[in-house]
């Protein structure tokens, strides 16, 4: 089975205003005249670790990592100002651009693979090739199966903590209540619910516990950044049609790619991933029988591991075929 590469530092980093009030933390590492991938993070609001750099060959790939706004290193912290769908489409164009970079793969996990999918229907001559995980479509009923009844059914013990911090009369509107609690004035009630928020995403992020992975997405840095703008995205259908990815599925064109998805993964039902594949039928899909969500499980990281080592020799090919 295969594990990440070595652990591996930036050679070069960045922080690159994209407007009057975001500016985004960018990092380079692996090789500099390698085949460009940009690392496109989950949530919204997850921002990005260093163990993201090791899905890649440092040898083959130039890996860039970037926060998108309001997101880890980027400024203002948490922020929902400018903070839209359209503004992190821009953002990836207007990186590739600054980067002197003409074409670039895409590796994108849950929100991720949402945001590379909408990325690549915008910009599809962009694209050399996609690695996704844990296919997230941003349908309502894909909402609403974590956020109001689905995931609650599954794990009603997590369900209960989550729904306590909320009065009786409003669990009728989960979302909505938490977003009233994420946008308050009071600082303290911000960061109680982003705690609140965040462990129950956690807890259901993985098919066997992982008091490590719910230490990170619950500490107060993260958890205020990720559930302030997960809902701020899911109150608004993240800025998208209903059903946008599949009815404009057409737009992919004939980009390669790979999708990996956990059997039991709880936040993304895995009918999502058999959904996309069903509009496009181009799409490797491989199931990881023992994974839930996260991308730090064993048979996870094996899966995207090979996924990169495999695109890579796709895109490798299709470049010299075209020379």
């Amino acid at each position: 089975m295969r594990t990440h590469y070595p652990a591996i530092t930036p050679y070069e980093t960045h922080q690159i205003p994209v407007s009057e009030y975001h500016t985004l933390y960018v990092e380079e590492c692996g090789n500099r005249d390698g085949l460009p991938v940009l690392f496109v993070h989950g949530g919204p609001g997850a921002g990005c670790s260093p163990s993201d750099r090791c899905f890649f060959n440092p040898d083959i790939y130039r890996i860039i990592v970037v926060d998108q706004r309001g997101s880890g290193r980027s400024t203002p912290h948490a922020s929902l100002d400018q903070n839209t769908t359209a503004d992190l489409i821009a953002d990836m164009e207007l990186i590739r651009e600054k980067l002197k970079v003409e074409q670039w793969m895409l590796f994108g996990g849950s929100w991720g693979s949402t945001l590379s999918l909408l990325y690549a229907q915008s910009h599809p001559h962009r694209v050399t090739g996609m690695v996704l995980r844990g296919i997230f479509l941003c349908r309502r009923e894909d909402i609403d199966w974590f956020y109001q009844y689905g995931a609650s059914a599954i794990f009603p013990d997590y369900w209960a903590d989550f729904v306590a911090l909320i009065e009786l009369a409003d669990r009728d509107n989960m979302l909505a209540a938490y977003y009233r609690h994420l946008t308050s004035d009071d600082e303290l009630d911000q960061v109680r619910a982003a705690k609140a928020w965040s462990t129950w995403e956690a807890r259901c992020a993985t098919l066997h516990p992982n008091s490590h992975v719910v230490a990170h997405l619950a500490s107060s840095h993260v958890a205020l950044a990720m559930a302030r703008i997960e809902a701020h995205y899911f109150m608004n259908n993240c800025f998208v049609a209903d059903n946008q990815i599949l009815d404009d599925i057409d737009a992919l064109g004939d980009i390669p790619a790979i999708a990996v998805h956990g059997r039991y993964d709880v936040v993304c039902p895995v009918k999502q991933a058999f959904d996309l594949q069903a509009a496009w039928p181009q799409l490797k899909l491989e199931i990881i029988r023992d994974a839930g969500h996260a991308s730090s499980e064993p048979g996870t990281v094996d899966a995207l591991v090979k996924a990169t080592d495999e695109m890579a020799a796709i895109i490798k090919t299709r470049q010299s075929d075209t020379t």
